[in-house]
């Protein structure tokens, strides 16, 4: 009895590298490719979407002293989560926002810095031609 059930411990360990490996395989072959395609090729003149357009802070919290900066980029896709490029984007909700608006580069990010003197968190929003995005990001300042 206890030969058998090694025997099924050593099957059943066996079958999940198998379904681990195809697993592996599936992700690498197929998921993983096509989230690096969305963020590296740009849509020649892709109509946006602003559902699958996003913002991101690169980093959300920094020191207030006027020097230390936040990174936020917004990433503006089409209905195949390509990057759009040549967009304009606005952001706002703080009081020193470099550059205030940006172009989309070729794969649709548009990348912003932010400063502040004063310690606080700060709700931003961004526009894409003159259209808000629904998500925002907060940033956060402390001494």
């Amino acid at each position: 009895m206890v030969e058998l059930r090694m025997k099924n411990s050593k099957t059943l360990k066996i079958i999940g590298a198998i379904v681990g490996i195809g697993l592996i395989y599936y992700l690498t072959g197929s998921i993983i490719p096509k989230i690096l395609v969305s963020f590296s090729k740009a849509a020649p003149g892709g109509k946006v979407s602003l559902a699958n357009s996003i913002i991101i802070g690169e980093k959300i919290l920094a020191k207030a002293d006027g020097k230390d900066k936040c990174v936020v980029d917004v990433y503006v896709l089409d209905k195949d989560d390509k990057g759009v490029a040549k967009k304009q984007v606005a952001l706002s909700g703080a009081e020193k926002i470099e550059p205030a608006v940006a172009v989309t580069n070729n794969t649709g990010k548009a990348s912003f810095k932010i400063v502040s003197d004063e310690e606080g968190q700060f709700k931003l929003t961004a526009k894409i031609e003159g259209v808000e995005l629904e998500k925002g990001l907060t940033v956060t300042f402390r001494d």
